[in-house]
Parts: C-alpha cells; sequence; structure tokens
C-alpha cells in the first residue's frame, strides 16, 4: 500500500482530498503544518482552530494526524523575503514562495523521513507524466484553479505530489464533504495571506517596516499630493490616496514608484498609457517539464484573477526572460509572478523585474530595479 502524507489545513479542500485518498486505497497521514504564531485582532490563534478542525476531520476518516512547526522555516524563507521585497517598493506574492519554500520542500522533505511514496496538497490543480517529465495542469473548476500559485515549483517536488480534487468543481468537493458529515463542509474559504489575515493590511506593514511619507507627482512631475510611505502602493492601484480636486476630475491610479527619491507616481484615467506595458522582464524562471525553446509563444498571467493573454517569450540566459505582449497589459507589477502556459499546461513561472512601457516617455516612472539575489 502506497503511503501518502497529506497537508491537512483545516479546510474543506485538504478535508476531502483525506477522504478520497483514503477511498482510493492509499495509507494516508494527515500533517498540520503550523507556520505561523499569532493572535488575531480578537485575541484568537486561527492556526489553532484550523488544527483541530483538521484533527476532527482525521479522527473521523480514522486516518493518523500529527502537527509539524515549520515557523522558523517560514520566517526564514518566506516572510523575510515579503518584507524586503516592499522595503525596496515591490509587490512580492507570499502565498507563491509559501508553495514553493514550505509545502514543495520543508514539507516534503518531513515527508520523506516518514517513508512517504506521495505528498498531497488540496489544490486546484492537477499533473501528468508525458515521455518522463512531470507537467502541471490547471484545476478543471475554471473559478478555482491555482496553478498560477503553483508555477515555480520544481518538477521534481510535483513528481511526488498528488491533487486529489484537481478535477473536481468547488461545488461537489462541498458535496463529498456534506455527504461524509465532516465538520469543514461548510467553512468558509481562507482569504488573505496568512500572517495578515483580517488585519488592516497597511497598519500590518507599518509593525514591520520603517514608513518614510513623501509626495505624490503627476506625469509632468507637478507635486498632485502625498504618500503614506511607497509601500502602502502597488502599479494600477485606485483607492487610498487621498487626491481631490485637481486635473480633469477622472480618477488618479499609481503609475509608478521612484524608491531612490521616494516619489509615488500617479496619472488620471483607467486607460491612461503609463499603466500598461508592452513587455516585461523576469528573473528566477522555474521550468516544468520540457524547456521551450529560446523564442516562443504562448499565453500568460501577471497576476493570479487575470485572463491569459497572449505573449512572446525570450530567454535571455541565466533564468531570464523577456515577455512581449502583443495587446499590452496593465498594472503589471514588479516583485509579482508571471506564470506561462500551453493551453491547460502551466510551462513555469519568473518573477516579475521591470517593465517595458506602452510610451518611452513613461519610462522614468518605472526605473529599473534592481535583482534579487537567487532563493
Amino acid at each position: 500500500m502506497k503511503r501518502v502524507v497529506l497537508g491537512m489545513s483545516g479546510g474543506v479542500d485538504s478535508s476531502v482530498s483525506a477522504g478520497l485518498l483514503k477511498e482510493q486505497g492509499y495509507e494516508v497521514v494527515g500533517l498540520f503544518m503550523k507556520n505561523w504564531d499569532e493572535e488575531n485582532a480578537d485575541g484568537i490563534c486561527t492556526a489553532a482552530e484550523d488544527a483541530l478542525d483538521a484533527r476532527l476531520v482525521a479522527d473521523a476518516l480514522q486516518i493518523p494526524f500529527y502537527t509539524v512547526n515549520f515557523e522558523k522555516e517560514y520566517l526564514d524563507r518566506v516572510f523575510s523575503y515579503f518584507l524586503r521585497e516592499y522595503q525596496r517598493g515591490r509587490t512580492p506574492n507570499p502565498d507563491i514562495l509559501c508553495n514553493r519554500e514550505i509545502k514543495f520542500n520543508a514539507f516534503l522533505h518531513y515527508a520523506l523521513q516518514l517513508e512517504a511514496d506521495y505528498i498531497a496538497m488540496g489544490h486546484y490543480a492537477d499533473q501528468r507524466t508525458r515521455d518522463g517529465r512531470t507537467e502541471l495542469l490547471r484545476g478543471a473548476d475554471t473559478s478555482k484553479d491555482q496553478s498560477y500559485f503553483l508555477c515555480r515549483i520544481k518538477e521534481e517536488a510535483l513528481s511526488r505530489c498528488l491533487f486529489p480534487i484537481g478535477s473536481m468543481q468547488k461545488e461537489e468537493v462541498r458535496a463529498w464533504a456534506k455527504e461524509h458529515k465532516l465538520v469543514t463542509a461548510n467553512k468558509k474559504d481562507s482569504t488573505g495571506i496568512c500572517f495578515i489575515g483580517e488585519r488592516d493590511f497597511n497598519a500590518f506593514l507599518d509593525q514591520h517596516l520603517e514608513t518614510r511619507p513623501g509626495e505624490i507627482h503627476d506625469e509632468k512631475g507637478a507635486v498632485v499630493g502625498h504618500h503614506t510611505g511607497l509601500m502602502h502602493y502597488t502599479l494600477g492601484q485606485r483607492k487610498g490616496m487621498g487626491i481631490g480636486g485637481v486635473g480633469s476630475g477622472e480618477p488618479w491610479f499609481v503609475s509608478g514608484k521612484n524608491t531612490q527619491n521616494n516619489v509615488l507616481y500617479a496619472v488620471q484615467g483607467e486607460a491612461h498609457p503609463a499603466l500598461f506595458s508592452r513587455g516585461l522582464y523576469a528573473r528566477e524562471m522555474v521550468w516544468i517539464g520540457e524547456e521551450k525553446e529560446t523564442v516562443f509563444t504562448c499565453t500568460a498571467k501577471v497576476r493570479y484573477r487575470q485572463e491569459d493573454v497572449p505573449a512572446v517569450v525570450t530567454q535571455m540566459g541565466h533564468g531570464e526572460i523577456r515577455v512581449d505582449f502583443p495587446d499590452t497589459v496593465r498594472a503589471a507589477t514588479p516583485g509579482q509572478t508571471i506564470a506561462l502556459y500551453d493551453k491547460e499546461r502551466c510551462l513555469g513561472g519568473a518573477v516579475i523585474d521591470r517593465l517595458v512601457p506602452v510610451d518611452a516617455h513613461y519610462a522614468y516612472m518605472n526605473p529599473v530595479f534592481e535583482a534579487n539575489p537567487a532563493l
């Protein structure tokens, strides 16, 4: 009998994954990862609640259950990176880094010590083996597909992973949980970054980073307002700038940052060309399955909820790629991840480093960002 160590989060997705794996004849071991230890605004440790729910599900399914503490690994590999990126004016995606460094790295290594044949996660994604290579596929539920968050997982780790609910719709998952009377059947899906939860995001940043207020400039360099710290803003953002009674009357949007001079740039109008890019450079590309040729066409996502857009990718060497968009893309953001796709297959992903503006006149709003050391 093959042993599977399953990451149980205390949510319905991992709960149903455990039940399905047991039905399929695997020896299932549930493992709850404690990555962060802090109470929420009401003084409640939500991790403790989630761990209890996971244990109740494991008891109901009659599978072994354990808790493992990865707080140090999370602090060193995810949280510290998160703070460094925000300090540099970027907008990182800690969920993607958590998948890469914790769930498919530290967790995998721990599971192998438990003599696991596979690990499993409750992600809406799938994988297949073709010509001896592991490929990552989108989840069947297009509204829940999480392949974007897995696009920087190394193939070696994915080859050891099962995604039991990857072929299911969310309503099917909840129906299975209700049919089997699992306590998580109606539990609300978790949202947001785990170490922030429902708290005010800017207030959280202020607790951990030095805040440097400064000026907001329009495209002509005129001062139109003042910001509370560059880390509080992301490209394309509309709310929170406090600019009123200036200009044409159209809404203002964040169009760039100059970290050296502590200046935030803003333009008016949702369709302003300064908000769009015709291309970008990204670093630390991770290929899943067979690596593509030097220049190729595919589709891409520069953020999770975005629809795929056509892209032409050029490999620049040393893990750097250039991506050109025939139709331009709005609000691509340094620090975020670009995921590449060939239909249902995710080819891999890289960290957005710098942008190619639609008009070179607006390049000064997005100066070249220095590359981070490879993780």
